[in-house]
């Protein structure tokens, strides 16, 4: 019996190939993984604060609460009809936060002009917004020449970072006096 060197040299190095492929992907499937672990945690903490931004609203009959966590809109009846309301682009400012908060009729009816209150804090513990430190702000829509569905307000949210922002409540819409 002879032995053919060329061939256990072959059959050698496919081996050790092989198992140098092997080795380049272990450390590509550990980052993936880690990879899917934060994307898991982050749809994780988006549901828990969307379900919290749904038990607020439900228990809420005079405005609308925004979590920002939640990455969704909500609801609200009001005195100028039937709004959704948004938040996006939540980031640090000087002295606490900037927010873009998007209202739009969900009747297809142009919205009319209208002042609303915009409040913003904490949540507690429990989810639960820290009411005795809150801020507020006062926001107005004017009548445009042109009809819209749409308006979009830049808040500027001193006294809490992106970070602490735990609810923005918006409440007391009422439509402004047209000019005569």
């Amino acid at each position: 019996m002879t032995i053919s060197y060329r061939k256990v040299f072959l059959l050698t190095a496919m081996i050790l190939l092989a198992g140098c492929a092997q080795n380049r992907e272990v450390p590509k499937l550990k980052s993936q993984v880690v990879e899917l672990k934060q994307m898991l945690g982050t749809l994780t903490d988006q549901a828990l604060a969307l379900e919290r931004q749904n038990r607020l609203n439900q228990n809420s009959t005079s405005g609308v609460y925004l979590l920002p966590a939640a990455n969704s809109a909500a609801r609200l009846q009001s005195s100028v009809g039937e709004l959704s309301l948004s938040l996006n682009y939540v980031k640090n400012e000087a002295n606490g936060s900037q927010a873009v908060m998007y209202v739009r009729t969900l009747s297809g009816q142009y919205l009319p002009g209208f002042n609303a209150i915009v409040e913003w804090g904490q949540l507690d513990a429990a989810g639960m917004p820290l009411t005795a430190d809150a801020q507020s702000q006062n926001i107005q829509s004017r009548n445009s020449l042109l009809p819209k569905t749409e308006q979009v307000f830049e808040l500027r949210l001193s006294g809490v970072t992106p970070q602490q922002l735990g609810y923005i409540r918006v409440h007391s819409i009422e439509p402004t006096a047209s000019p005569r």
